[in-house]
């Protein structure tokens, strides 16, 4: 048994008829929903945009702190250009429902990721289990696409070269976690909203 709830009054359900130049009454064309950008597609998106060495030339570096431009993604994601000086990280983070791909496109960043899915709520410290950790080197043209709830820090761990690289998520970000790990130990400390980035 399906229940379907009323349409509101001041709701059509269905497109109001259009008149044509002959006088006929048309239906109104339904726009089309924008497909919604799988990993691949992210990760083809960030590959292509870091090949484009105008744009990576055109990204302003700081040697304290890293810079972001905001992009426009595919599909209606959110995207990122993003520069780190040397000896810089993110932390341990997540992006809470959104899946992402990332791209290095100058210099060389790390990933420590957990290969383990967490609980996403109701939860502050957390012990992880033996063999979750993984890290991944990602020199230029290297990167990766993950899922939600993908728990990792990413850093330039280079003493003296910058490193620049792309990153797309859908949907965009309606949250970052953040956490302290100390051994096995992670730790939730902060969640982050779009206002706070942007």
């Amino acid at each position: 048994m399906s229940v379907s709830s009323p349409v509101p009054a001041s709701v059509p359900a269905s497109p109001a008829p259009v008149s044509s130049a002959s006088g006929a009454e048309t239906a109104a064309p339904t726009p089309t929903p924008t497909p919604t950008p799988t990993q691949g597609e992210l990760l083809d998106f960030v590959r292509r945009t870091a090949s484009d060495a105008e744009l990576i030339a055109s990204l302003p570096l700081d040697p304290e702190g890293r810079t972001w431009v905001r992009l426009e993604g595919p599909g209606g994601s959110e995207a990122w250009l993003i520069g780190w000086p040397p000896g810089t990280g993110t932390g341990w983070h997540d992006h809470a429902d959104s899946v992402g791909a990332f791209v290095t496109a100058a210099g060389e960043l790390k990933e420590n990721a957990l290969a383990a899915r967490l609980p996403t709520d109701g939860w502050k410290t957390l012990e992880l289990t033996e063999g979750v950790d993984r890290e991944r080197r990602l020199p230029a043209g290297k990167g990766r696409a993950f899922g939600r709830h993908h728990v990792h820090e990413v850093l330039n761990e280079s003493a003296d070269q910058h490193a620049v690289s792309v990153h797309a998520y859908y949907p965009p970000l309606p949250q970052i976690r953040r956490y302290s790990r100390t051994g096995p130990t992670l730790r939730l400390e902060q969640v982050e909203r779009p206002q706070d980035w942007q």
